[in-house]
């Protein structure tokens, strides 16, 4: 129980990134002490379904399915599907504790051939705390919670290029309202903006070529205290591409490749107190260690998902984070299961650099739900 007080105090004063990606280590890598970029509501950051997280969390550019609007926004419309939805749960810290989880529910509609919609919420349940006073008298117990609202647009504007738009709603309560602890629930908006470009390669007969990019969490800083102490939100630069080959009627194989940046100020930059634009563009110069860090703070995803009949899948990945930037290493292996209207994926993250992971040794699981246009659409089809 300790540990999870440590935890979350540290959370609400300086809004760690790694403190929930680090596991369990020593409270001195928990609070940051190499050069991990930090930021509030971490959470967002965290793939929410089996399928990505199996890829080593890549999937900017990946065949859109009912998860497409956390990852792109821009390629929901491609899905072949009238509508649908999912449900995700992730298991956290599982090792340590039993009642911290991360749940997701998202759902989508096709509007027409070149328009899809899809509304989603995101929810970190961090389990029971027993707050205590200076003198260890109890205080009461809480259940610190986080959530994120989605609504997502997503256009069709060529055959083979689309944009989309996400809204968002985040709110934030990790204290409650005990006294003596300086701290309030912290809430913001943010958006995200997707492009995704898709096309059949003429020289590599039942080939496609997708690329993917895509910039998240663009808002306003959260606190957790007063409007003097914000925090940035995880503003994240991504761009990704995936490449299928049908290797005969059945069996098919998919590379992705993801490359991700947090747009937020470098750890003793001095530009924590800049706006939201300065921060987000300052970003790729402010490292002190120059254009060398600047590349270290490139996080890297590498995936491949290979797919018998639309029918059975088998994922294996890999996610690369530099030492000294949070030092996330782990390879990830995952199957899924399509049949009819259902589906499930699993997914299950194998740490390589001898640190914890709060996903070690646990299962993600996701359900789909899909149904199939049944009529064909009488809108005007879109030109290049």
């Amino acid at each position: 129980m300790h540990y999870r007080v440590f935890l979350l105090l540290s959370f609400v004063l300086i809004g760690v990134q790694h403190s929930f990606s680090q596991g369990t280590v020593s409270p001195g890598d928990l609070i940051g002490a190499q050069n991990a970029i930090t930021t509030a509501v971490p959470f967002l950051t965290i793939s929410p379904d089996a399928r990505h997280a199996a890829l080593g969390d890549a999937g900017v550019a990946t065949s859109a399915d009912a998860n497409a609007s956390y990852w792109n926004a821009g390629k929901l419309v491609h899905i072949d599907k009238k509508y649908g939805g999912t449900i995700s749960y992730t298991p956290w810290l599982g090792k340590i504790v039993n009642d911290m989880s991360i749940s997701y529910l998202s759902g989508f509609y096709k509007i027409t051939r070149e328009q899809a919609i899809s509304a989603s919420i995101k929810y970190f349940n961090l389990g029971d705390i027993s707050f205590r006073d200076a003198n260890n008298n109890p205080l009461g117990d809480f259940n610190p919670r986080e959530f994120a609202i989605d609504g997502t647009y997503s256009r069709l504007l060529s055959e083979k290029f689309s944009m989309g738009i996400t809204g968002r709603y985040i709110y934030s309560n990790l204290t409650g309202a005990f006294a003596g602890i300086d701290a309030k629930p912290g809430r913001s908006v943010a958006a995200d903006i997707g492009a995704y470009y898709t096309t059949p390669l003429k020289r590599h007969p039942n080939s496609t070529l997708s690329l993917g990019a895509t910039i998240t969490n663009i808002g306003a800083k959260l606190s957790y205290t007063d409007n003097e102490n914000k925090n940035f939100l995880p503003t994240t630069l991504r761009l990704g591409t995936a490449y299928k080959t049908d290797l005969d009627a059945y069996n098919s194989l998919t590379f992705v490749l993801d490359f991700s940046k947090l747009m937020v100020p470098s750890p003793n930059s001095g530009r924590d107190s800049v706006g939201l634009l300065s921060g987000m563009f300052g970003s790729f110069s402010d490292a002190p260690g120059g254009a060398k860090e600047e590349f270290q703070e490139i996080m890297t995803s590498v995936g491949v998902e290979y797919w018998y009949n639309d029918i059975f899948a088998a994922r294996l990945g890999y996610f690369n984070e530099a030492k000294n930037k949070g030092n996330r290493k782990y390879m990830t292996i995952g199957l899924g299961f399509r049949k009819n209207k259902f589906g499930v994926d699993v997914a299950y993250l194998v740490p390589v650099n001898k640190r914890e992971s709060p996903l070690a040794e646990t299962l993600r699981f996701t359900l789909h739900f899909l149904i199939k246009e049944t009529t064909a659409d009488k809108d005007e089809t879109v030109t290049d």
